[in-house]
């Protein structure tokens, strides 16, 4: 499987934000989805989140991770400046463990999209998929995996419920 030359941009507002982050950039790499870590804040270097907004769609890239902590008007800032889809992950970074992220990443005005996955790594996976799922609708092939990848899901399902049954048989 080659990797396409659409890209999915990973983006973060801290370099702490990467341990979260990284459970996005594992499962684009499982679809062989070419993928981007970019690092930028919307409130400490706007100009370069402005720059890497505007400019994202000509680079080739189809959709956008976003993924801040505390205020997190990161994703809001992107979708605000860009026609891609954009997918918020708010991540777990203050006192509030993520409340406070999640608010600002799905409390969006009308006119400016921001799909919100989660707080932290569950909504990080969910966004890569998320991601998968609107770059299939044009690539039968990564449709065809990301069909294998759901119903692997399944079977695994399947098999604990096998194993559940059998320790309590036991």
């Amino acid at each position: 499987m080659n990797k396409s030359n659409d890209i999915v941009s990973v983006v973060m507002g801290s370099d702490s934000d990467y341990p979260v982050m990284e459970e996005a950039v594992k499962i684009l790499d499982a679809f062989s989805i070419a993928n981007e870590v970019f690092l930028t804040s919307a409130h400490r270097s706007p100009t370069r989140t402005s720059d890497f907004a505007r400019k994202a769609a000509q680079r080739n890239v189809k959709a956008i991770i976003v993924g801040a902590g505390a205020a997190a008007h990161l994703a809001g800032v992107i979708a605000s400046q860009t026609p891609l889809p954009v997918i918020g992950v708010p991540i777990d970074a203050t006192a509030l463990h993520g409340l406070d992220a999640l608010l600002s990443t799905v409390q969006m005005p009308g006119g400016v999209p921001v799909a919100t996955m989660a707080v932290g790594k569950a909504g990080a996976k969910n966004a890569a998929l998320l991601a998968v799922r609107i770059l299939s609708l044009n690539d039968e092939e990564l449709r065809q995996r990301l069909l294998t990848y759901i119903d692997t899901m399944s079977q695994e399902v399947e098999k604990r419920q096998e194993d559940l049954l059998q320790k309590i048989r036991a």
